[in-house]
C-alpha cells in the first residue's frame, strides 16, 4: 500500500474458486455453499484520495465494460459510503479504479476492488474498526467480500459468511480464460438443478501442485452445469483449458465465465497462456501465481503481471 500525503494505493488480486460446492438452498433464496477460494496475481489497482464528495473514476483496460453502470451503483463506492457511516466521517473520497479484471466474470472483481477499498481507507482515515463489524460491513456488501477482506487461501461456507483458514497449499500457477461472455450470478444459481452433494474437502495437506489437483479432482464446481447452459462458450472453454500442455485440471470459478488451469510451474502456465492467447486472440487470458496470502500494500508497487502476457 503506497501512502502519500494525500493519497493511499492498494490492490485487488483476483479471487479463484478451486471448489464450490452447493450443500443446500434457503427458503430466502440464498445457497449454502463450501469453497475452498485462494487469489491469484491478476490486480486491480485502486488509489484514494480524500475529497468532500464520493466519487469514482473508472481507467483500465477492462473500464469499459462498466461503461452502463451507474458509478453510484458500483460497489467499490458503496464501500467507501458504508465505511464512512462506520467511521463517523461527514467528508468523502475520490476513488480511482484501474479496472484489469473482466466484470461478471466469477473470479470476484468487483468484491475485490471493495474489499482493497476497506482496506485503504483503514490506513487513509487511521481507522480501525473492530474484526465483527468489519466483517459484517463486507457481507453486507456481497457474498465474497468476506473472503476477499481476508485475503489468504480460505475455505468459505454458510453463504460467504463463514471464513476458516485453508491448509497449506503448495506453490502453483493458474492459466485463467474468460470466453467474452458475462454471466449473472443469480441467473446461474437459478438454472442450478439435481440433488445437493455434500462437499469434498481436502483430507491431507498437498505436497505438490500434482498432490492439489488429485485431491481436487475428487471435488466439484457445481454451478458449472447451470453457466454452460446459459453460456455454452463456457464448455468450450473448459476444454481447450483442459487440452493445454501440462494442465493438471481445469476447472469453472465462481459462477463463471472465468475458467482455470492448474499447471506446476510459471513457465508451463505462460506457455499455455500464450498457445491459448494464439487460439482465442478475443479471449481474455491471464497467466498468474496463486498468493496464498495477500499484502495489499506490497502487491500496489509489485511487478506482479496485471494482464498475463
Amino acid at each position: 500500500m503506497t501512502t502519500s500525503e494525500k493519497t493511499v494505493c492498494v490492490a485487488a488480486p483476483a479471487k479463484v474458486n478451486l471448489t464450490l460446492h452447493l450443500m443446500a438452498r434457503r427458503d430466502d433464496g440464498y445457497h449454502m455453499l463450501e469453497s475452498l477460494v485462494v487469489f491469484a496475481g491478476i490486480l486491480d489497482r485502486i488509489t484514494l484520495e480524500p475529497s468532500d464528495t464520493f466519487s469514482l473514476v473508472i481507467e483500465g483496460p477492462q473500464a469499459h465494460n462498466l461503461d452502463t453502470l451507474d458509478p453510484a451503483d458500483n460497489i467499490t463506492l458503496r464501500a467507501a459510503q458504508r465505511m464512512a457511516a462506520l467511521a463517523g466521517r461527514r467528508d468523502g473520497v475520490q476513488v480511482v479504479l484501474e479496472k484489469n479484471i473482466p466484470v461478471s466474470a466469477g473470479i470476484g472483481g468487483g468484491s475485490a476492488d471493495a474489499a482493497a477499498v476497506l482496506h485503504g481507507l483503514i490506513r487513509l482515515w487511521s481507522f480501525y474498526p473492530t474484526k465483527a463489524a468489519l466483517h459484517e460491513l463486507a457481507l453486507g456488501l456481497g457474498a465474497d467480500v468476506p473472503v476477499c477482506l481476508q485475503g489468504r487461501s480460505t475455505i468459505m461456507e454458510g453463504i460467504g459468511d463463514v471464513l476458516h483458514e485453508a491448509p497449506p497449499l503448495p506453490g502453483f500457477w493458474l492459466v485463467l480464460a474468460n470466453p467474452g461472455v458475462e454471466v449473472s450470478t443469480p441467473l446461474v444459481f437459478r438454472a442450478h438443478t439435481g440433488d445437493f452433494l455434500p462437499p469434498v474437502r481436502l483430507t491431507d495437506t498437498p505436497r505438490s501442485a500434482e498432490d492439489l489437483a488429485a485431491q481436487l479432482r475428487k471435488g466439484r464446481n457445481d454451478l458449472t452445469a447451470a453457466a454452460i447452459s446459459l453460456e455454452p462458450v463456457i464448455g468450450e472453454c473448459l476444454a481447450l483449458l483442459t487440452a493445454l500442455p501440462s494442465c493438471l485440471l481445469a476447472r469453472m470459478s465462481g459462477s463463471g465465465a472465468t475458467c482455470w488451469a492448474l499447471f506446476s510451474t510459471e513457465y508451463e502456465a505462460r506457455t499455455a497462456a500464450k498457445a491459448l492467447r494464439t487460439a482465442k486472440p478475443a479471449w481474455w487470458v491471464a497467466a498468474a501465481p496463486v498468493l496464498h496470502t495477500v499484502d495489499p500494500s506490497g502487491l500496489a508497487d509489485s511487478p506482479v503481471s496485471f494482464t498475463g502476457i
